[in-house]
């Protein structure tokens, strides 16, 4: 990634994340598994600077839950339900009742294992 993550401003790294969400969701829509991984790397090592910082900085990316995009709301909701889990829960409940696209698939998914303890978000 040629970001520099370190010096970057929260909100700076919050922009940062819809903007790699956005070409995730580019990434899906045009079958290119290889770039959504790459991705996919990409908005971990965003979350995990957030997280780095004095008090866990992952509530900022609760403000990316109004996004007009579906991936863009998924991957804050993932990525946030350590820190505000009621709220990240709701959003995944929300885009799962879509029922079309991926990402509500992904959402449904995402609370199975939640329920059953397959993932605990850290």
């Amino acid at each position: 990634m040629t970001y520099a993550l370190k010096t970057a401003a929260n909100e700076e790294l919050v922009e940062l994340f819809a903007k790699i969400a956005l070409k995730q969701y580019d990434a899906i829509e045009g079958g290119d598994n290889v770039r959504f991984r790459t991705l996919f790397k990409q908005i971990d090592d965003v979350s995990n600077e957030l997280r780095s910082r004095d008090g866990d900085q992952r509530r900022m990316l609760m403000a990316l839950y109004v996004h007009d995009n579906s991936q863009v709301r998924l991957k804050a909701a993932v990525h946030t339900l350590a820190v505000a889990p009621v709220e990240a829960r709701a959003e995944l409940e929300s885009i799962a009742r879509l029922q079309w696209e991926y990402q509500a698939g992904d959402a449904g998914m995402t609370l199975c294992l939640l329920d059953n303890g397959t993932f605990k978000p850290s």
